[in-house]
């Protein structure tokens, strides 16, 4: 008999979830993270009276009523509607593009006169077949809305030039024909009053949790310590890229307190010009109300070429990252005691609520 039944390598909210799930079915869990905290990429922490999100901005949003009531039983949620603003040398503008974005472009009033403007420039544009990226867009939203709103935010995020992208990248863009700002359609939305953090820390409660404790520095003794490992990590660094690496790309994060009470009027400003190096602001106190504190604390995000070391925020789904994933995949398909989780373990873009069904799903496979 080994000491646990399930070593869990990751404190995020997958590994956190199936650790939850699996402790009040009787099984005794350990959860490592080489991070000094738990919650992974939701972690917040209260500075000044105000929660940063210390790993980007999360949003949650699901239309799942189940997903919606399960994470509710761990915390109150508040109303918080994302609505992000886009700035374009100096012009403002609404996202996702609606309304409000197609009267501050060309001056329309009704949905017929911002839809002839769109078919007028995707007809002068004439892509029927599009080969790249910038030629998708432009054969779907016309050239205005993607050379001010779409092209620079896009290379930033990449990292490369719109037209070295596949067109499969962008399938579709959200277009609304409405006066409506509200960024997803999902029927629940919000942030966890007191921040992500609370919600895990009540998963995790009762369960052996060590952090600062990197799963490869001493993997053989992790490896006898459980039945099975859990593992929320980059499935090719397990496999010690034996195929060769995964391509991701990573984020820099500046954080500064400012000494004003309001800096942008708004939880989240993107920057869509290439010549600004960072794609949005972050600021923080606006995902919660009641936030009275003299100062504010904005993050600025910078995309960056992952390397070695530094923590892979998005999968490169292109097709040749998902051909070598699939090297790995059927590696992982052959492990007996061994199962792969999340967004890393998985080499999926995952949204909060996508992560929590894939570790329901993951504890009802496994446990039952």
């Amino acid at each position: 008999m080994k000491e646990y039944d399930y070593l869990i390598v990751g404190a995020g909210l997958f590994g956190a979830i199936f650790a939850y799930e699996a402790n009040k079915k009787g099984k005794k869990c350990l959860v490592i993270d080489k991070r000094p905290n738990i919650a992974g990429n939701i972690y917040t922490e209260n500075t000044q009276g105000i929660n940063v999100h210390k790993y980007g901005a999360h949003i949650f949003h699901t239309s799942d009523k189940e997903i919606w009531d399960y994470i509710n039983q761990f915390a109150e949620f508040n109303r918080y509607t994302n609505s992000p603003v886009a700035v374009y040398k100096g012009e403002l503008y609404n996202m996702p593009f609606n309304m409000n974005t197609f009267n501050k472009l060309w001056g329309v009033i009704t949905p017929d006169e911002a839809k002839e403007k769109i078919e007028e420039e995707k007809a002068q544009a004439g892509i029927t077949e599009p080969k790249n990226l910038e030629e998708q867009a432009i054969s779907l939203v016309g050239k205005t809305i993607y050379e001010k709103l779409v092209k620079g935010y896009t290379e930033k995020q990449w990292g490369k030039k719109a037209t070295e992208l596949p067109a499969f990248i962008i399938k579709r863009l959200p277009i609304r024909f409405i006066y409506d700002n509200n960024y997803f359609r999902d029927t629940y939305q919000g942030i966890p009053i007191g921040g992500y953090t609370a919600i895990i820390e009540k998963m995790l409660k009762g369960i052996d949790v060590r952090l600062n404790s990197n799963f490869f520095e001493k993997r053989e003794e992790y490896e006898k310590i459980a039945e099975k490992i859990i593992f929320t990590g980059m499935i090719d660094e397990y496999y010690n890229y034996r195929y060769g690496e995964l391509e991701y790309r990573s984020l820099k994060f500046e954080t500064e307190t400012l000494e004003t009470e309001n800096f942008q009027g708004n939880a989240v400003v993107n920057y869509t010009e290439y010549e600004i190096p960072y794609t949005r602001i972050i600021e923080h106190k606006h995902f919660e109300y009641g936030i009275n504190t003299q100062k504010t604390i904005i993050t600025k995000e910078y995309p960056k070429t992952w390397v070695k070391g530094d923590e892979p925020y998005y999968p490169m789904n292109d097709e040749k990252n998902n051909k070598l994933y699939e090297k790995y995949k059927e590696l992982a398909k052959n492990e007996k005691n061994v199962i792969f989780g999340g967004r890393l373990g998985e080499y999926k873009y995952y949204d909060m609520h996508n992560v929590i069904k894939a570790a329901l799903e993951c504890v009802k496979t496994e446990i039952g």
